[in-house]
């Protein structure tokens, strides 16, 4: 580790618990502890894991006008997504884009009645509220909240883990979000994560993040889950990690994310485009794209990784896609793997093959995600 790694306020704890820690973000994270990564997969698919994901950033922004609907207003001139149908207390998946409809970032945004709170990427979170700053200030006041704490309790035990300490946590759906306690310590509370499971996300001050995360790893459900897990977790889940399956060179339509542009902001919409490259995504959603990201699964048992070129025949001759993640999914027992291939071979059960130690190994596209999603609706 260097000195230039910034530390969360978990670290401390991280350690204590045996993690094994690496460089990430521009901080210092658990890739897994003593269980190992396997073991940590299958425990928040069965029971409940808690994630320190304290690098990701925290803003504020609140509209001049003190009006909520206008600070939703001012930042869906940024996004595609409608948060001025955003109800208080819920929260809702977006990402910014550039004037080519390129993706900066994937983000999650509430709507905390006075105010919306929103979770960005650790690796953008500078240059996201550098440009959200840029371009709203003068309507909004921007607060970073990056010294606060996060953690993510995920797993189908989850609420059963977090209830005692939190009752009010067993009456939340997914994605609702409060502002609530925990074991006496003042909290954000979403019902959400990245794991395809049902959990919650907690956010609060750094000071009181050992406190809280304490108190759940006491509960016999939970057990410290690293950044290792984490990936294939998500990867299992069909959920996409930025900077390797969604960046600037990739669209919202080419990335299989139309469904988080709602209705207002379609063709037609009562609010349709007035985001940055918004003639080029709307075009794409009527015209379609030459490219579709799309799920992977692989013949045997290797993983198949990110930068494999993938082909059309079993020669290598006919390139068509590549992949952007991989990793084997404990859960479904199998190499798993998405990726950008050719439109006309996008379709379910299409056969390819995917380069690996030279050679032409067959994979056919899948529906995502690989696991059932087991979120409280």
């Amino acid at each position: 580790m260097t000195d230039s790694l910034q530390r969360t306020p978990l670290h401390a704890l991280n350690l204590e618990l045996g993690a094994k820690m690496v460089p990430f973000a521009g901080y210092e994270m658990p890739l897994q502890y003593p269980a190992g990564l396997m073991a940590e997969h299958l425990h928040t698919r069965s029971k409940a894991g808690l994630f320190d994901v304290s690098h990701m950033g925290q803003i504020r922004i609140a509209a001049r006008s003190g009006d909520v609907r206008d600070a939703a207003l001012a930042l869906e001139s940024l996004i595609p997504a409608d948060y001025v149908g955003l109800a208080k207390g819920r929260q809702r998946y977006g990402f910014l884009t550039n004037d080519a409809a390129g993706i900066l970032d994937d983000l999650m945004v509430a709507n905390m009645g006075d105010d919306l709170f929103v979770v960005v990427n650790a690796s953008c979170k500078e240059q996201d509220t550098a440009l959200i700053e840029a371009a709203l200030s003068d309507r909004c006041i921007v607060t970073r909240q990056f010294d606060r704490a996060l953690m993510a309790l995920q797993g189908p035990e989850a609420q059963d883990a977090l209830a005692p300490l939190c009752p009010v946590a067993a009456e939340m759906r997914f994605m609702d979000v409060i502002e609530t306690e925990l074991a006496g310590v003042p909290v954000t509370l979403s019902r959400s994560g990245y794991t395809g499971e049902d959990g919650y996300e907690i956010g609060c001050a750094a000071a009181d993040a050992e406190t809280v995360a304490r108190a759940l790893l006491a509960q016999p459900q939970v057990l410290p889950i690293g950044l290792g897990a984490r990936d294939s977790l998500r990867l299992e889940a069909g959920l996409c990690l930025y900077g390797n399956d969604i960046d600037t060179t990739t669209t919202p339509i080419e990335a299989s994310l139309a469904w988080a542009i709602q209705k207002a902001r379609r063709e037609g919409g009562s609010r349709e485009g007035g985001y940055p490259g918004a003639e080029i995504v709307l075009r794409q959603a009527c015209e379609g794209v030459s490219r579709k990201r799309v799920g992977l699964m692989a013949e045997g048992r290797a993983p198949v990784r990110a930068g494999a070129k993938l082909f059309a025949d079993a020669e290598g001759q006919k390139e068509v896609g590549l992949v952007t993640s991989g990793a084997f999914g404990p859960t479904v027992q199998a190499p798993v793997a998405m990726g950008y291939v050719a439109t006309d071979y996008a379709d379910n059960d299409t056969a390819l093959f995917v380069e690996l130690r030279g050679k032409f190994v067959p994979v056919h596209v899948r529906a995502m995600p690989f696991v059932a999603p087991g979120f409280k609706r």
